[in-house]
Formats: structure tokens, C-alpha cells, sequence
């Protein structure tokens, strides 16, 4: 746990030049608060204390305006930068070594039951205001744009951006 949590505070200080130490990091980023809240209402998802870990979940969402689904699978290393409005599904797996802004969310579409949040593999960067819908897959490394909608998956190192709304009646 301890070793997890620092490898998290160290990853912090690597991609944040804002980041001076890690007692400052520990005391003051919400993303850090936000994940080891998460670890610990993971563990009692897993072990069927749902509302002990939706208790937690939502005390987390209270106080670092991050909410994270305690069902939600999450990798070492996640930097949750500037996180204020991030959503991740109770389906969403997350990898190793992910960076995601402010304004992200990871959800379902609502049409699906079973996995139905995206997976985000390993060293994925994810822009502020991203919405990544659906049971869909972001390979390593790739990098999603700011505000951008995905729908589909995205393959590794790929950078993907823009929207994808489009009028499908007219009055």
C-alpha cells in the first residue's frame, strides 16, 4: 500500500514542474487524496461492502470534487491534474502511468450492461473537458485532445481530437 502510494507521489513529482516536494504533494493534491480514497473503497467493493465503499466514494467526491466509481480498476501512477468535475465509471479500467485533466469523464453510454466505461491502457494522456464514452479501449500512450468526444477506440500512440456530434433530424 505504502509503496504504491509513493510510486504515485513520485510519478506527481515527475509530470507536475508546479509539484516542489513530496510532503506537498501528499498534504495538498487532490489527486492524490482522490486515489488512495479510491484504493480504499475499491477494497471494500471487492470484498461486497457496497455502501461502505459508496460511502467513501462519495465522502472522496465531497472533498476533492473527483469522483471515482469504487468499482473502477485503477493502475499505479494515475495523475489526476487540476481534477475538479473528473467522473470514471464503475467499469472503467484505468493502466499504469495515466495523466487525465480537469473536467474528464470516463462513463457509460447507457445502453449496455456489463462492462460499459472505457478502458484506458498504460501512459494514455486524456486533455481537460475529454468525454471517452462506452465499453471502448484508448491504447498506450495515445493522447486524447482537449474537449474532445470519443466514441470508438482509439489505437496506441494515436492522438485523437475534435468532436463527433452530428445533426441527425432537422425541424
Amino acid at each position: 500500500m505504502f509503496d504504491r502510494l509513493r510510486y504515485d507521489i513520485n510519478n506527481i513529482l515527475v509530470k507536475d514542474p508546479a509539484a516542489k516536494s513530496k510532503i506537498e504533494v501528499f498534504l495538498l493534491y487532490s489527486s492524490i487524496h482522490a486515489v488512495s480514497n479510491h484504493r480504499l473503497a475499491h477494497f471494500f467493493y471487492k470484498h461486497k461492502f457496497f455502501f461502505i465503499a459508496r460511502a467513501i466514494s462519495q465522502f472522496s467526491k465531497f472533498l476533492t470534487g473527483i469522483e471515482i466509481h469504487p468499482g473502477a480498476t485503477i493502475g499505479k501512477g494515475l495523475f489526476i491534474d487540476h481534477g475538479l468535475g473528473v467522473v470514471i465509471g464503475e467499469t472503467a479500467i484505468i493502466g499504469d502511468n495515466v495523466t487525465i485533466y480537469h473536467g474528464v469523464t470516463l462513463g457509460g453510454t447507457g445502453k449496455e450492461s456489463g462492462k460499459r466505461h472505457p478502458t484506458v491502457e498504460d501512459g494514455v494522456l486524456i486533455g481537460a473537458g475529454a468525454v471517452v464514452l462506452g465499453n471502448i479501449t484508448i491504447g498506450k500512450n495515445a493522447k486524447i485532445g482537449a474537449n474532445a468526444i470519443v466514441l470508438s477506440d482509439i489505437p496506441e500512440n494515436a492522438t485523437a481530437v475534435g468532436l463527433v456530434g452530428r445533426i441527425i433530424t432537422r425541424d
